[in-house]
């Protein structure tokens, strides 16, 4: 199960995320640094994509400037959720064509409709990328 997303630039900035369990604010804001002073300095080389981290494992990878991060249970694939992680990118990158930070900055809550297609209740809900771009075409129509 997923415990939480999180989306941070290189600086450390959140850009986007989302809990499944509940954490106190506190304690998120505590997560998130810990989370963020774990990866960023990472070698994407010679390092892999996942990490160990209290009692779970972080699966994260970096495209351009944005860390895509998810904290799972240590029993979960790993390989699968980087495959997720991967999923959202390019759904991500298909929607707005070339998307960036500031992308998910101006239209973070077509950035959270789109997360929330893949992802239900801490588990991976669709996997097909023409499905959920069918989905959020009709979502664009409705407004």
């Amino acid at each position: 199960m997923i415990r939480f997303i999180l989306v941070q630039n290189r600086q450390g900035k959140t850009r986007l995320s989302k809990w499944y369990v509940p954490f106190d604010d506190e304690e998120k804001v505590r997560l998130r640094g810990e989370v963020h002073r774990l990866i960023a300095p990472r070698d994407q080389k010679w390092q892999s994509n996942f990490v160990e981290f209290r009692n779970y494992k972080i699966v994260y990878r970096r495209y351009a400037g944005l860390f895509f991060c998810l904290c799972i249970d240590q029993n979960d694939n790993e390989l699968a959720y980087l495959e997720a992680i991967h999923l959202f990118v390019e759904i991500l990158d298909a929607f707005f064509q070339n998307v960036c930070e500031l992308d998910l900055v101006f239209n973070f809550y077509k950035a959270y409709a789109i997360l929330d297609e893949i992802f239900l209740a801490g588990e991976i809900e669709e996997t097909s990328k023409a499905v959920i771009l069918e989905r959020l075409d009709y979502l664009d129509r409705l407004e």
